[in-house]
């Protein structure tokens, strides 16, 4: 199968699948979400998810956590992976917010990337949860996926070239929800180990089924 074939068929399968796919990061606003994907690193949502309700609480708006200290916002998320150095991003980012953006969150990948904490891959998750850009964040579920199904050659092997051959090949309207797509079923289907290729739709096609 030709690999425009193939993307024509994956994109086929999940959106027939995965009609509605979405962050899993629960959020309010674009400051709450991006709070929330900055603790996301090496973290997974679920924990997040039982961090940020507390932790926004106390400190709401770019204004309340910049007028904090990394000290102070540290026990709210202790139970985060590398919470010292989150805890410094979070109070670094929210003080250039203010600073800077008028404590309004950026929407170019160019001022993402100038905030504390924020690589390319959440600066792209940004702009396509809230503003619906054609933005590809490529963690490891992506990265995963679009190998095992042959939707990248074996030559992408950093998460860059990851995302430029998708964001080629994939219509610039579909690239938000795909991102949902490639992240949802690398989390519960083509999972690291052990993937549940027979639950999966696609093993006819996927050059790398075990079933």
């Amino acid at each position: 199968m030709r690999r425009k074939e193939l993307y024509k068929a994956v994109i086929d399968y999940f959106r027939q699948a995965m009609p509605v796919a979405e962050t899993e990061l629960h959020y309010d606003n674009p400051f709450s979400l991006l709070v929330a994907v900055i603790l996301s690193a090496q973290c997974t949502d679920k924990r997040v998810n039982l961090v940020t309700p507390a932790l926004l609480a106390a400190f709401p708006t770019p204004e309340a956590m910049a007028a904090a200290t990394p000290e102070q916002v540290f026990p709210f998320i202790s139970s985060v992976s590398y919470p010292n150095n989150k805890a410094r991003h979070l109070v670094g980012m929210a003080r250039m917010l203010v600073e800077e953006f008028q404590s309004e969150v950026p929407d170019t990948l160019e001022e993402l990337t100038r905030l504390p904490g924020v690589g390319r891959k959440t600066a792209n998750v940004m702009q396509a949860v809230v503003w619906s850009k054609p933005a590809m964040p490529v963690d490891t579920h992506v990265f995963r996926v679009s190998h095992r199904l042959g939707l990248v050659p074996k030559r992408c092997t950093t998460p860059l070239s990851v995302e430029r051959e998708l964001t080629r090949h994939i219509a610039p309207e579909d690239i938000p929800t795909a991102h949902h797509w490639l992240i949802l079923h690398g989390r519960y289907v083509c999972t690291a180990r052990s993937p549940h290729c027979g639950e999966c739709g696609l093993q006819n096609i996927c050059p790398s089924c075990e079933g």
